[in-house]
């Protein structure tokens, strides 16, 4: 499957329209015809409907569309590495994932510093769940993503973060808990409680309790903390969360109380092992290895 048919394929999608995505690519029409009924037959299915004056994606065409736009967006990557490596002042974009924590701006604090020394360097920041975060990584959607322990690292290389991330209990502030300023351990097992739905993070979560048969009250789970927000300020239920996730978020109706004794997690930045990455990229995680052993 040749690239130049999956951009012109991808044209036609983005137009919906055979003539308009002709003079986009700056070929004639009868060709790109040609092209699209060969193509269709080489895979032995229509991924279009034609209509009058529209054309739109049959099923197929748009499981196709997905995935011709990661492999275009990767074949564009691959031809810009090249050509960056073959310059010796730093460019190109740096694609990062990142989860809600406190430690996303010390990673904005050395993207800064990075693109004054390189005004050429740019970045694209993607935020969302660990997981799929880890699926971008794992693709090549993503260069290296600052995650939060636990996560299983073998395929990768990280660097730990020394800041920790504090954990606690996101509660209404017209509940009865936001009287108190910490929560223990202990008094987690009556509340009914929302939480990370991570598997990693629900058995690190249990860990937590002093005897082993003992189980947390979980009403309900959540990938991304400010979709239970409302949950919280109604007291269907109080969010485990880390203290970086809501710092910027906090309101009067919600309180963060700490767990004592004190419970923190690691921030990790990871990358694929073995993955070819382009100088700026080793250099954007050279400087952040430095800044933490000095």
């Amino acid at each position: 499957m040749e690239i130049r048919l999956l951009r012109y394929f991808l044209a036609i999608a983005s137009e919906e329209n055979i003539s308009k995505a002709a003079k986009l690519l700056d070929i004639t029409q009868p060709t790109l015809s040609r092209q699209l009924k060969q193509f269709e037959k080489s895979l032995g299915m229509k991924l279009f409907y034609r209509e009058k004056n529209k054309m739109r994606l049959t099923e197929s065409g748009q499981l196709l569309k997905s995935k011709a736009e990661e492999i275009v967006f990767l074949s564009d990557r691959m031809e810009q590495e090249f050509l960056n490596r073959k310059e010796t002042v730093l460019d190109g974009t740096i694609m990062i994932g990142c989860v809600e924590a406190d430690n996303s701006d010390t990673i904005a604090m050395f993207l800064e510093e990075m693109i004054r020394q390189y005004p050429n360097v740019r970045f694209s920041i993607f935020s969302g769940t660990s997981d799929t975060i880890i699926e971008r990584l794992d693709k090549g959607l993503l260069d290296i993503a600052l995650l939060l322990e636990p996560i299983s690292a073998e395929k990768y290389e990280k660097i730990i973060f020394p800041r920790k991330e504090r954990w606690g209990l996101l509660v209404s502030s017209e509940s009865l808990l936001a009287e108190k300023t910490t929560i223990s351990v202990n008094e987690l097992i009556d509340i009914p409680l929302l939480c990370s739905s991570r598997l990693e993070i629900q058995t690190m979560i249990q860990s937590w309790l002093p005897l082993e048969n003992q189980k947390l009250n979980i009403v309900g789970t959540f990938n991304l903390i400010f979709n239970v927000f409302s949950l919280v300020e109604n007291k269907v239920g109080s969010a485990l969360t880390i203290e970086g996730a809501i710092t910027n978020r906090k309101n009067e109706n919600m309180k963060f109380l700490p767990i004592i004794p004190e419970i923190q997690t690691n921030c990790v930045l990871i990358w694929k092992k073995n993955n070819l990455l382009t100088p700026t990229i080793y250099n954007f995680i050279d400087r952040i290895k430095k800044a933490f052993e000095s």
